[in-house]
């Protein structure tokens, strides 16, 4: 089995796992009772139709498995194509006191414009340059990283801040600051950085991104430290890992789809069910 068939096995059995918990949990562990619903709610029930709720039924059970879902995905992407993938990983290591102390004046200069002032826009690399010619005495610090990845081939180690594709302003401020800490630890622990979202909700290309919380802390069509889509699954699973992915998780939407409308709601599909597809 080439890369590319192991990267889509690897995406259609975490997805497919998932997906059969949450399926068993809505149809054998913890079903939609309506007479249960009745007694408890039965001013709602009154007024509001037993399918509105059993929707609701079944998304509760549905977000919490899922709430790590990108992490999962991955990680077993990256597994296949790096050879080692850890999440939530923590690292140790010393940082200087003059490197702590820019980062957190870069944080600052980022968050409040001085009045009268422009805002200072973000630049990765400007601002990773100045860190780490702080130095200083070596304080410990330590980090844990969404995505770690060590390439067993290259030996090369990377560590992936890895959000949803509408990220508010505070997670990616303590991303950055992450990120700023990993690269100033002294012996270099990590090779490479990056805050990572795993598609983009606006088109195809990185420039077309608009999500604005996030544009506060980096530029996020040129900062090489940015990875959106393509560019993330393409990374951390190889060329084609994006396609892969989308065509997997596709080709799974249109099978679960259809059994969440017999199997759990009860009815027929609509015509349409399988259109809606991630791109």
């Amino acid at each position: 089995m080439d890369n590319k068939a192991k990267v889509a096995a690897a995406i259609q059995g975490a997805v497919s796992t998932m997906m059969d918990r949450v399926m068993h949990k809505v149809l054998v562990e913890d079903p939609f009772i309506k007479e249960k619903h009745h007694s408890l709610k039965p001013l709602y029930a009154a007024l509001v139709p037993d399918e509105i709720f059993k929707g609701s039924h079944f998304e509760r059970r549905f977000v919490t498995p899922f709430g790590g879902v990108w992490e999962k995905l991955a990680q077993v992407v990256a597994k296949e194509a790096h050879g080692e993938c850890l999440m939530s990983h923590a690292i140790t290591g010393n940082v200087g006191t003059e490197s702590l102390r820019r980062i957190q004046e870069t944080l600052n200069r980022l968050e409040h414009t001085p009045k009268g002032k422009n805002r200072t826009l973000p630049n990765w690399q400007e601002e990773l340059d100045y860190i780490k010619a702080g130095k200083g005495n070596p304080i410990p610090v330590s980090v844990v990283c969404d995505i770690y990845v060590h390439n067993q081939s290259t030996g090369k180690r990377y560590a992936c801040e890895l959000k949803g594709p509408l990220p508010n302003s505070d997670q990616t401020k303590v991303s950055k600051e992450k990120m700023f800490k990993l690269l100033a630890m002294d012996g270099s622990p990590v090779d490479s950085a990056y805050y990572a979202l795993p598609y983009n909700p606006y088109g195809s290309r990185k420039e077309d991104y608009q999500w604005s919380f996030p544009k506060r802390w980096f530029d996020m069509c040129n900062d090489p430290c940015v990875l959106i889509g393509n560019e993330f699954w393409d990374f951390i699973g190889g060329e084609g890992a994006y396609a892969n992915f989308i065509h997997e998780v596709n080709q799974l939407g249109k099978e679960y789809r259809e059994r969440i409308y017999r199997e759990f709601l009860g009815i027929e599909p609509p015509t349409d069910h399988g259109e809606y597809l991630l791109k």
